[in-house]
């Protein structure tokens, strides 16, 4: 697959979670060592150039897939340096409540429709562990955890946010995207001390009816108080995403991979 001119691989995961798919430009595949991931959530990868030294793992949003955010990638023209492994995990398909119960790809339950009583805990927690093995793997393939950003839409940016701010070595950064922090005071207590001041951006519409922008606004005063260094951005626009706040997250990662 030709993205911006440069080398990508794409790498699907079947529904054993083996690794099925490796091409790169000019239709030259280049193989890869085939891995069980039964442990690990299905995910689609997408590398900019081979051999990365830097990976983003990017999840979805309610009743989303991995594929949805993947197509992110052309457009953040990344370049060939440094090669950055892109993960768009696909969440796991459970009933949400606030949705009459309905069985969809969520990172956690929705049972209320405010900001403090929004979020089920446990369900949080079990999709933490989720993404704490995905860093753990990417370590494995010689990406340190200083080299990993976790990014997120919506429930996949609260997601990002709780894992983030709590994993137990430095990250390089979080991008949180027309999102909220979940469980705010407990954060200060459960923070990890080598994140404390870990770049954090955040983007939200200012017309956003699904997470309220005063949610967003909150969340960003909680995280400065407790000394994160939050970089904030507006767009008008609804619960979605325009192409001036992927501009400005390509600049984003570029920094904190630099």
């Amino acid at each position: 697959m030709r993205v911006n001119g440069v080398v990508s691989r794409i790498l699907a995961t079947n529904a054993g979670g083996n690794d099925v798919v490796a091409l790169c430009e000019n239709a030259r595949p280049f193989r890869r060592r085939l891995h069980a991931m039964t442990s690990l959530l299905s995910a689609i990868e997408i590398e900019t150039a081979p051999n990365p030294t830097a990976t983003v793992i990017w999840l979805h949003g309610l009743g989303d897939n991995g594929h949805g955010w993947s197509q992110v990638v052309p457009a953040l023209r990344m370049g060939a340096a440094p090669a950055v492994r892109f993960i768009f995990p696909h969440a796991p398909q459970i009933a949400v409540a606030i949705n009459n119960g309905h069985v969809m790809p969520a990172w956690y339950d929705i049972r209320e429709a405010n900001l403090n009583e929004r979020a089920d805990l446990a369900g949080v927690r079990r999709s933490q562990q989720q993404v704490e093995a995905l860093i753990a793997r990417e370590k494995t393939r010689g990406v340190p955890a200083a080299r990993i950003v976790l990014a997120g839409f919506s429930q996949g940016g609260a997601i990002a946010l709780y894992t983030g701010l709590r994993h137990a070595e430095r990250l390089a950064g979080i991008v949180a995207l027309s999102t909220y922090l979940v469980d705010a005071p407990a954060l200060v207590a459960e923070a990890a001390p080598i994140n404390r001041d870990l770049p954090v951006f955040m983007g939200h519409g200012t017309h956003d009816p699904v997470v309220r922008l005063a949610w967003a606004e909150a969340s960003r005063r909680a995280l400065e108080a407790g000394g994160w260094k939050v970089e904030w951005h507006t767009y008008a626009m609804e619960h979605s995403a325009l192409p001036e706040e992927i501009a400005d997250i390509a600049v984003f990662l570029r920094k904190v991979f630099a």
